[in-house]
């Protein structure tokens, strides 16, 4: 295993002999392998990204992803067509 002061809440990165590998916090998964530690670590760095953040409601992570504004209210589902619906007010 190569030692990394980053680390932190992320999982490990371990060098083997056909390239570098980084595993979950608790062990259970494995990834890899990649060319150099570099890319062994962005990968999993991209990855706690795309993770929600503690206490982001479903609303506010639609939101962030440009969802939020798509949902119809009366279905719930996703609205269809390729812009948000718009309302007769806004036509004027």
């Amino acid at each position: 295993m190569i030692p990394e002061s980053l680390d932190g809440d992320l999982g490990p990165i371990h060098q083997r002999p056909d390239g570098y590998y980084w595993s979950t916090r608790d062990g259970q998964r494995e990834f890899g392998p990649f060319a150099s530690f570099e890319h062994a670590r962005m990968d999993r760095d991209r990855l706690d990204e795309l993770a929600p953040e503690p206490g982001e409601t479903l609303d506010e992570a639609e939101d962030e992803i440009g969802i939020g504004k798509w949902i119809d209210p009366e279905t719930g589902a996703p609205a269809e067509g390729a812009s948000p619906p718009h309302l007769d007010d806004d036509w004027r």
